[in-house]
This record gives C-alpha cells, sequence and structure tokens, in this order.
C-alpha cells in the first residue's frame, strides 16, 4: 500500500520538476477543469538550465498527479500550447 505523502504535491513537485535547494517555486495557476470539476495546480520553477512548470491534478484519493483521473477526461482535456502556457508563467 503507498503511503499518501507520496504523492503528495511537495513530493510531485519534487519529483517532476526537482527545483534546485533555494530556488523559488510558485503556483501559477489553480482552479478546476471544466469537463468535471476536479482541481489542478500549475507549478513553475527556474533554475539554470530554465524555467520549468508542469500541470498537476488532484485525484479522488487526495493524491496529486501529472495526469487527469480517467483516460475519458485525457481525451477531453484540450491541449495546452507551450504558447498558452508560456503567457501564463
Amino acid at each position: 500500500m503507498k503511503n499518501s505523502s507520496d504523492q503528495s504535491l511537495r513530493r510531485q513537485v519534487e519529483k517532476w520538476l526537482a527545483p534546485a535547494p533555494g530556488s523559488p517555486v510558485r503556483v501559477t495557476e489553480f482552479s478546476r477543469t471544466r469537463w468535471d470539476g476536479r482541481r489542478y495546480v500549475c507549478v513553475r520553477t527556474s533554475s539554470s538550465a530554465g524555467a520549468r512548470a508542469l500541470l498537476f491534478f488532484r485525484h479522488d484519493d487526495g493524491n496529486w498527479c501529472v495526469f487527469p483521473a480517467t483516460r475519458a477526461q485525457i481525451l477531453i482535456c484540450p491541449p495546452i500550447s507551450t504558447t498558452r502556457l508560456a503567457g501564463r508563467l
């Protein structure tokens, strides 16, 4: 059985974005999805390699993941262009 802290937003940000110690990590957007009202968060960090950002989705079990909760949602979710994402950062 997985520990729920393994899927916390903080742990997922550390895993996927690997911010350097002391680098600021910012939530640049948070809301709910249009198709089912689930929470999502866009997190951004910068390093000498450049800026990086990812969307994290909250699942029913309280875990945060880099993918929506169901496959059907992946098909419904409109693609996010890097231009659109860059404009929000």
